[in-house]
């Protein structure tokens, strides 16, 4: 396998060469609960929104690009609040103020959390305000604020207004026959000091203007209204401009947006519910009216009445975020498809394929030779779904097996098990409807599945099933053979065109055995046989990664090259940080890309010198998880769908599988691990102190891009 020995890497500081006759001296003792050794999980996940915030800021970046990135950084935000930061505020409820490995109880992290989140969303107004909004004006597509529109336009507004808008508002006056409504999660709301009596004799004051989710945030103007450019404004300047018209005969002294973020995770006892369906459809329920986490306003709301507020939603002032803007900025992410100029987004790129893919008829012909690798979104992702057609309308499949976990509302994956189950094909589906923010799709899709007359399971109670994989049975001769794929992604063909992946298709016998029996523990019971090649969380992945981390430190210790590189999403298990530090200590050289949370410090005296940690950011997301450990010369490479996180190693239900196939093992080194390596132009650098540096390339040497190499050698562009 071509591997770090033969190929080279972004260059580390030189260190003695150390004989096998001397090999290092004992490490010393290292007190493993030191919170000065593990970052705080939440503070770098903010770390990781203001790498992406960064690249709203990039002139490189096409223009509408740099718009969607910090539309993103919103959106991410967002989930961050509902997800963190209520975790932490319900610890806090239930009177659990433990510390965590970093030494921080929940109400530290939640004053350190403030801190910095405030820093990230004035600074991504800053990012609109000073430099987006201006680079789009240049490039002629104005968002106009009220103060911009030509009296034509605001006619027309309020026309607009009229017809599409004021038909569907309900305001609420504050009074004692109406009081503080429950507005929903993250929706734009107004609230409106008025003056005046009305025919009932009321002089109510106050009142709040719920804004119904089904009217458009951002609003094109008529080409005849902005000839010279793409013109549009927002359904809140539009409401704003107008409000009189909903509170007639009374005078509007004030009209302030606002918006709430509540607590987004559900809480469901799987053990305690007898039907795990109805409980979550009565969660996602609740999801919109939950708990309050976060107060945004506009800046020019009055304290009087922020105060009023928080007080009303039971938060305090270190919950509210005032910002220079539209309070649900993710919303304009809409001027994106709108506007129609390819030059202000990233290159269209037609995914490539595999030359023995290319004229393919028959996909079980081409697996049964020799395994297939895919390399998404360089390489297509339509193979996968055409070979679930293919066995859909085979005769000789005899079953479907498969894990979602995300696939879509309307996807093809779910179409192709919906024809197999209607042509008389066993169909097992085991769908996670457990997967954050995807559960009310995901338990449409198993209705449909169920109506069809496929098998669906919801896993093992407790266990997200998070595994990545799909099992076809099919009669050839006298016999049965399995075929499978295994990824590190989803099954969703919208991600799989923005997603970094890699996906397995095999007809390797060792392995769909494996598949086989991870299937029969995720639908029965029992204690299955010792798997050949699959390693299987919450059993064999932990306890086999650290023998694999342990066993690159006995080979450091004796003097001999031990290396591993590990690509994940996320490092946060205690355990394995602690792993890799002593491997550090014995002299490892250990590369982590790590495109998320790490709560690893690398550059600890005597402890993680050995250690380096990048993060790359670009054009798709980095999803993939990917294991090197040289072995001793066997340079082991696995793909997984695992991060290494306590949630993912100990308590889902997750696939390890090893990249056999020399060709594809030089194929993962070169397109996934080396390029992050080498990448000097996306990349990011974890320093001691919890920041990240952007690598620059060296003076004279050409720049180098992870994902631009990737579509250049695999997509063709």
């Amino acid at each position: 396998m071509g591997g770090p020995a033969s190929d080279s890497v972004t260059p580390r500081k030189k260190k003695p060469s150390k004989s096998k006759k001397q090999p290092p001296a004992p490490a010393r003792r290292t007190r493993w609960s030191d919170p000065k050794l593990y970052f705080n999980r939440e503070l770098s996940l903010l770390e990781f929104q203001r790498r992406v915030l960064a690249q709203a800021g990039l002139p490189g970046t096409p223009l509408l690009e740099r718009l969607r990135f910090l539309t993103i950084t919103s959106s991410n935000l967002d989930e961050f609040f509902e997800i963190r930061v209520a975790g932490l505020k319900q610890q806090i409820e239930f009177g659990l103020f433990q510390p965590g490995i970093d030494g921080r109880g929940p109400v530290e992290a939640l004053e350190d959390i403030s801190k910095v989140a405030h820093e990230l969303v004035d600074e991504q107004y800053r990012v609109l305000n000073d430099e987006v909004l201006p680079a789009l004006e240049r490039a002629g597509i104005r968002l106009l604020r009220r103060s911009d529109w030509s009296e034509r336009q605001a006619r027309w507004v309020e026309r607009y207004f009229e017809t599409e808008v004021l038909p569907v508002l309900t305001p609420v006056a504050l009074d004692p026959a109406h009081p503080f409504p429950v507005v929903q999660n993250k929706g734009l709301n107004f609230i409106v000091d008025v003056e005046g009596s009305d025919p009932f004799g009321r002089d109510v004051g106050r009142a709040v203007v719920p804004v119904p989710r089904s009217l458009p945030r951002v609003i094109p103007f008529p080409r005849d209204l902005a000839r010279r450019y793409d013109g549009f404004t927002l359904l809140s300047s539009v409401i704003h401009a107008n409000i009189e018209k909903v509170f007639p005969g009374l005078q509007v002294k004030g009209c302030y947006q606002f918006r709430v973020t509540r607590n987004s995770d559900l809480e469901v006892d799987e053990e305690e519910v007898d039907n795990l369906l109805k409980a979550l459809r009565s969660e996602i329920r609740r999801r919109r009216f939950s708990h309050p986490v976060r107060l945004e306003v506009a800046d020019n709301c009055p304290d009087e009445i922020s105060r009023f507020l928080l007080q009303r939603f039971r938060l305090g002032p270190e919950d509210l975020y005032q910002v220079h803007g539209p309070v649900n900025l993710n919303r304009i992410v809409a001027m994106f498809s709108m506007v129609k100029r390819a030059e202000l987004k990233f290159p269209t790129f037609v995914p490539g394929l595999p030359r023995r893919l290319q004229d393919a008829e028959d996909i079980f012909e081409v697996v049964r030779r020799r395994p297939v690798l895919l390399h998404h979104p360089y390489q297509s992702f339509r193979p996968v779904i055409e070979w679930l057609s293919q066995a859909a309308r085979d005769p000789k499949v005899l079953a479907i097996k498969m894990t979602l976990y995300r696939t879509g509302a309307d996807s093809e994956v779910v179409d192709a098990l919906v024809r197999a189950a209607r042509a008389g094909k066993e169909v097992t589906v085991v769908v996670e409807i457990r997967a954050r923010f995807d559960e009310e799709a995901n338990i449409r899709l198993a209705g449909r599945l169920q109506d069809a007359g496929a098998n669906v399971v919801y896993g093992v109670v407790g266990h997200k099933t998070h595994a990545k994989a799909v099992l076809i049975v099919r009669r050839e001769g006298r016999n049965l053979r399995r075929y499978v794929h295994v990824g590190t992604g989803n099954y969703h063909p919208g991600t799989a065109q923005a997603y970094t992946d890699i996906g397995l298709m095999s007809a390797d016998r060792e392995l769909a055995e494996d598949v086989h029996h991870m299937f029969m523990q995720l639908t029965g019971l029992g204690r299955p046989p010792a798997m050949n090649k699959l390693l299987l969380a919450p059993v064999e992945l932990y306890p086999s990664l650290l023998k694999m981390i342990e066993e690159e430190a006995e080979a450091a210790a004796r003097g001999e090259k031990a290396q591993i590189v590990a690509k994940m999403n996320s490092l946060a298990d205690p355990g394995m940080i602690q792993a890799l530090y002593k491997a550090s200590q014995a002299g490892v050289q250990i590369d982590l890309i790590v495109r998320g949370i790490c709560r690893l410090r690398p550059g600890v005296p005597g402890v993680s010198e050995n250690i380096r940690v990048r993060s790359i950011l670009g054009r798709f997301l980095e999803h993939p998880r990917v294991y090197y450990f040289h072995a001793g010369g066997e340079k082991r490479l696995f793909g997984s769908s695992a991060d290494w996180m306590e949630r993912n190693l100990h308590n889902r239900i997750e696939t390890c599988f090893p990249i056999a196939l020399e060709q594809h093992r030089k194929r993962v080194w070169r397109e996934v691990l080396k390029a992050a390596l080498d990448d000097n132009s996306t990349a990011w650098e974890l320093q001691a102190d919890g920041s990240y540096v952007q690598i620059e390339p060296p003076a004279g040497k050409r720049r180098k891009s992870a994902q631009a190499e990737a579509l250049k050698m695999l997509a063709g562009q």
